[in-house]
């Protein structure tokens, strides 16, 4: 099992950028996959971007140019840079740690973006 809890969000002006955290309570090298997602009300929750315990990254291909997943092992803690914010990423943004067949979720952190 794994403890999630993500932070960093906030309100930011369209253009401005953020860094989101999510905080594991094991070693992320020991989690196989580490993602980030993100829910706006009345909507499914969809994919943003994860990174593998061996480094790799993937994202939704229209978010790719501003948004960047890292990772710092040493402080078991999965990054999301977000720049050029735009209104429409306004959404609560979760970290998902898939180990094996098992998802865990954070709590989220929401995200608004104003105009």
């Amino acid at each position: 099992q794994v403890r999630l809890v993500e932070s960093g969000g906030g309100l930011v002006q369209v253009g401005g950028s953020l860094r989101l955290s999510c905080a594991a309570s094991r070693s992320i090298l020991s989690i196989n996959t580490m993602g980030w997602y993100r829910q706006v009300p009345g909507k499914q929750r969809e994919f943003v971007a994860e990174i593998t315990s061996s480094g790799s990254t993937y994202y939704v291909n229209s978010l790719k140019d501003r948004f960047t997943v890292s990772s710092d092992s040493a402080k078991n803690t999965v990054y999301l840079q977000i720049n050029n914010l735009k209104p429409e990423d306004t959404a609560v943004y979760y970290c998902r740690a898939t180990i094996f067949a098992n998802d865990y979720w954070g709590q989220g952190t929401q995200v608004t973006v104003s105009s």
